[in-house]
């Protein structure tokens, strides 16, 4: 496990490095279309449960109105009126998480890993779930293959609700699943079945 966790750290390292220089011209454009589509920064940063329960700031392309979370849940449903123009486009095609490379490149998050929920959920982090707070959350895993459109489930009502009762517990234990499987191979598989879904989704 600590040759794993030695390799996987070298991998996170080099891939967003090199990711993120390749597609500087890119996130250079997309910086310019947000500030010329609405008002307020580039960049949304939010803070999310770490490695231990540490709390960090994630970074994304900001795909919402300026103040966004104080005029409506922190949870996003679908056609969401809180969504710019840019930022529907952003979304669909995954290029909003473009920026999260930089939590790899320090050290915050992994490629693959749990996705990092806000602190408020923390508290269902409890019993056999603390061992999901031993490793570092990632920008891809098991739960977000399987919610790959969270946003069709939280539709109509309450949304965090919805979000708390129906869709977190199985996400937390896809998050335990991937947890006690951990692996290289395991990790590229879900690297490729990621790329694979995206790909497939542009091609809609």
């Amino acid at each position: 496990m600590v040759l794993y966790n030695s390799l996987k750290r070298v991998f996170d390292f080099i891939s967003s490095l090199s990711a993120l220089v390749f597609l500087s011209p890119v996130l250079l454009i997309v910086a310019i279309l947000i500030k010329l589509d609405s008002k307020g920064p580039i960049f949304f940063r939010q803070k999310r449960i770490g490695k231990d329960g540490r709390i960090f700031k994630i970074y994304k392309f900001r795909t919402m109105v300026q103040n966004a979370e104080r005029i409506g849940d922190k949870i996003t449903k679908r056609n969401d009126p809180r969504i710019t123009k840019i930022g529907k486009i952003l979304r669909r095609y995954e290029i909003d998480e473009i920026p999260t490379l930089l939590n790899v490149l320090k050290g915050e998050m992994s490629i693959v890993g749990p996705r990092p929920e806000v602190p408020k959920f923390l508290q269902y982090y409890s019993g056999k779930y603390r061992k999901i707070l031993s490793v570092r959350p990632g920008m891809t895993d098991l739960g977000t293959l399987k919610f790959r459109d969270e946003a069709k489930y939280l539709k109509d009502g309450n949304a965090e609700e919805t979000y708390i009762k129906r869709i977190l517990p199985k996400k937390l234990n896809l998050y335990l699943e991937y947890v006690n499987n951990m692996g290289f191979i395991y990790d590229l598989k879900i690297i490729f079945k990621t790329f694979s879904l995206i790909f497939r989704q542009r091609k809609i």
